[in-house]
């Protein structure tokens, strides 16, 4: 028997990292989960996974950026297992690391695109289901970076303060069908973590070296079990809330200034 049995979460991006850290943990606690992934392979190797778990797991494939693909998934869930409990919103599109006066058009809506459109549509999708079964979660995946003012990601950072501002406008709005929304500002050794780590000889140990918890946290023994808290009964009382789940880096200010030099500035 686990906390979330019987529950139906659908998680984006959940191909990999942290996407995949929260939908093992989910299906740890059984509940049956939709792998909304635009990767194929992976999304397949996961929905396999999980099933292997003794969970039911389906993979839709899923470009966030589209319309019709996320009100498409949302319909899959609801028509493979009849409900949908829990909507995590956790793809992302790794930023270009230039900086800001370097960043296009392009880079800047390829991120609203993919973080703030993708969420907005699958949240606009799923409160009606939601709302008519009498409540849901919906967890949303902001960042730090939006109060460190992060080197490099200018673009990202401006779609994660619109996911901030989306959850708690949410959570104020649809608190009335028991909807609870949070979101989670993770730190997390992901694949774009581990390649600015091969961009940056020393980054590893300079970013452990200002995490109090002294490391990285693991997508799925860290980031996880915190989604987990918020999709649950536990968390029955508590939306509208951002937790950041960072071993502490939000009380100090990480600095990643790059070598500006190096980069033609």
């Amino acid at each position: 028997m686990g906390i979330l049995d019987g529950k139906v979460a659908l998680v984006t991006g959940a191909g990999q990292g942290i996407g995949r850290g929260v939908a093992r943990c989910f299906a740890q606690e059984g509940a049956a989960v939709v792998i909304a992934e635009i990767n194929e392979a992976s999304g397949q190797f996961v929905a396999k996974e999980l099933e292997a778990m003794g969970v039911r797991a389906k993979f839709v494939r899923t470009d966030v950026s589209k319309k019709a693909d996320v009100e498409a998934m949302i319909r899959t869930a609801v028509s493979s297992y009849g409900r949908l409990d829990i909507l995590v919103n956790n793809a992302i599109k790794v930023p270009t690391p230039v900086v800001m006066a370097k960043k296009t058009d392009a880079m800047l809506e390829q991120q609203l695109a993919i973080s703030v459109w993708g969420a907005w549509w699958a949240m606009q999708a799923a409160m009606p289901v939601m709302r008519d079964q009498g409540g849901g979660r919906i967890i949303n995946f902001t960042s730090l970076d939006i109060e460190t003012g992060a080197w490099l990601h200018a673009d990202y950072s401006v779609a994660k303060a619109g996911i901030q501002a989306m959850t708690r406008s949410a959570a104020i709005d649809w608190a009335r069908f028991n909807i609870l929304v949070n979101a989670l500002a993770p730190v997390a050794a992901t694949s774009a973590f581990n390649k600015m780590c091969d961009e940056r000889p020393g980054f590893r140990e300079f970013a452990n070296q200002i995490i109090p918890l002294g490391r990285m946290g693991d997508p799925e023994q860290d980031i996880g079990p915190v989604a987990v808290f918020l999709a649950s009964d536990a968390s029955r009382y508590i939306t509208g809330a951002t937790i950041p789940v960072d071993g502490g880096l939000n009380l100090p200010r990480m600095s990643a200034k790059p070598d500006l030099v190096a980069l033609g500035e």
